[in-house]
This record gives structure tokens, C-alpha cells and sequence, in this order.
């Protein structure tokens, strides 16, 4: 499906009454990670919010939700919620590569599969697939870096769990970069604080002069704060992160934090798009498929306001 297709048919959400609703039941199983850091339980917050508001509105619709701590979890939540009569499953993979045959399994039985942000390692599998633009996380973040080291400097980046979009993120961070910029190391984090507290540890004890940190996640942010205030290395670089969490917007509207002066959106939003266009594929008959992408922005305090939402989770 082209991308203005799938615009024309985001629009139409809201629009199909229940008097368009097919009397069939209609069971979509939606599987994602469990909220082990803030941008996950962003997703949980507005996978929840949809489900309710779409079973609300059409009765002959059941969505079940699955939530995985792991990748072998999911695979079991998967083959779980594929034991009924399923109609689609829309996933976010917690890892790419383990559940690439058990989703292509489901797919194969006829299961319409959505895929959300991090894609499976074989192309094609899934029908709809909808995700941020991975490749500009990473290189709005490096052209920030780019301009505000001019004259070349020593960066320190955390890739997060192994997937398809860290590779994406980390191959668009560096085409981006200078090449007068030269990155020290390169330690998965996994989109976390605690570790990447403990990766900027490690960081701070080898490299005495560090001008730059890319952590491509405000959690993981928030640990490379910590871990700078531990050692004493408070204001000797810069952090730039990913998500538009809104303690880390906070700190960036504000200046309250020179280290901190932008992050770059990635809104986990995405996943009620996918659930809403999903159900609306079923009940309304519009048409779903191809890719979709969505927009990524570098926040900065001129725009923080646009991306600050006080009651969000995240």
C-alpha cells in the first residue's frame, strides 16, 4: 500500500460506525515486551488505550493482549494466542531474529501479521508494517553532533537490543557523522538504564576525554547521567538521545540541563496506530498494506512544547 493510502485510511478511523461492522467476530492478538523500561510502558499505555476504545466501539471485535519479558516468552505468547481462531496478530518483536520463523509460521496459516517498529529478519513476511524512521534517529542525532563539533571530537555510543532497528539506527548515525568525529566504542545498552549506567562506567574508566555521548534512548540517558555524577564527570559532554520521554523533554524545555540539550522523537504511539489500523482492515473493509513510516524529529527547547505531554506514562 502506498504511503497515501495508508494516510487516506488513517483518517478514516473514527469515521466507520459499528453500522459498517461485520457480524463475523473479529480476534486480533497483540503481543509486545513487557514495560521493562519507559518507552515500553509507553506502549503498554496505548496499546491498552486502543484495545478498550476499539472493543468499545465494535462488539463482534475480541483483542487480546500478550505482554513478553524476553523473546522466548514471545514466541510462547504467540503460539498461545494463535491456539484459538486468529484473525491477525499485530507483534512488536522483542528480538528480530528469534521470532522471524514463528511469526512466518502464523503468517502462513493465513493469519493477516502487522508489524510494529522493530521488523523480523526476513523481509515480507508481514502484510502492514509500521515503524519509525530508524535510519533519521540515528542521523539526527549525528548531524547534532556534527554541528555542535565542528572541528572533530571523540564520541562514545550505546547501541540498544539487538534488532533490526538498532542496525538501522547505528548504519544512519554513522553515514551522518563526520569523519572528524572519531566514536571511542560501541557497547549495546539494550534501551536501558541500568545498563547503560554500567556501559558509561566502563565508558568513563577507559576514556579520559569523552566529548559526546549517543545513547539513541532517553532511559539509557538517564544512566549515563547517573554514571557521570558518580564519577564526577558532570559537564565535560553532551548527551543525545531518542523516545521523547517527558522527563527528558522536561530538561530540555526548560535548559535545565546543559548536557542535555535535545533529544530526538519516536513515538510509542505507533503501536495503537497499528492496532487501530489493523482492526479497521476487519471491520470497516479498508484497505492495509506495504509500509508505513512514521516522522522523526530532533526536539530541542524551540519546539519541546510540541512533544511534552505531562499525564503520559512516558
Amino acid at each position: 500500500m502506498t504511503l497515501k493510502r495508508t494516510l487516506i485510511a488513517a483518517t478514516m478511523l473514527g469515521l466507520a460506525g459499528t453500522a459498517t461492522a461485520q457480524e463475523e467476530k473479529i480476534r486480533i492478538g497483540v503481543s509486545i515486551p513487557a514495560a521493562t523500561h519507559g518507552w515500553a510502558g509507553g506502549l503498554n499505555y496505548h496499546a491498552r488505550q486502543a484495545i478498550d476504545r476499539l472493543q468499545t466501539q465494535y462488539p463482534n471485535l475480541e483483542i487480546v493482549l500478550q505482554t513478553a519479558a524476553n523473546a522466548t516468552e514471545q514466541v510462547n505468547d504467540i503460539e498461545d494466542l494463535n491456539s484459538g481462531t486468529m484473525t491477525a496478530l499485530v507483534i512488536l518483536p522483542f528480538e528480530s531474529a528469534p521470532l522471524t520463523a514463528p511469526v512466518k509460521e502464523i503468517a502462513s496459516q493465513g493469519v493477516y501479521v502487522t508489524v510494529v517498529d522493530r521488523g523480523l529478519s526476513e523481509p515480507g513476511i508481514e502484510t502492514f508494517h509500521i515503524a519509525g524512521d530508524n535510519p533519521a534517529l540515528g542521523r539526527e542525532a549525528a548531524l547534532y553532533i556534527n554541528s555542535k563539533l565542528p572541528d572533530g571530537g571523540e564520541v562514545v555510543a550505546m547501541r540498544g537490543i539487538p534488532t533490526e532497528i538498532d542496525n538501522q539506527r547505528v548504519e544512519g548515525f554513522k553515514k551522518a557523522l563526520n569523519s572528524s568525529i572519531k566514536i571511542l566504542d560501541e557497547k549495546h545498552s539494550n534501551w536501558n538504564r541500568d545498563e547503560g549506567f554500567a556501559v558509561m562506567q566502563d565508558y568513563l574508566q577507559r576514556f579520559p576525554k569523552i566529548d559526546a555521548v549517543w545513547t539513541q534512548d532517553d532511559d539509557t540517558t538517564l544512566g549515563v547521567i547517573d554514571a557521570a555524577r558518580q564519577a564526577g564527570r558532570e559537564g565535560e559532554f553532551f548527551i543525545v538521545g531518542g523516545g521523547g520521554m517527558k522527563q527528558i523533554v522536561q530538561m530540555v524545555k526548560e535548559g535545565s540541563r546543559q548536557d542535555v540539550p535535545v533529544t530526538v522523537s519516536y513515538p510509542p504511539s505507533m503501536i495503537a496506530t497499528a492496532i487501530e489500523l489493523t482492526a479497521e482492515h476487519f471491520v470497516s473493509k479498508i484497505p492495509l498494506d506495504g509500509r508505513y513510516i512514521l516522522n522523526t524529529s530532533l526536539i530541542t527547547k524551540e519546539n519541546a512544547d510540541l512533544f511534552y505531554f505531562p499525564d503520559s506514562p512516558y
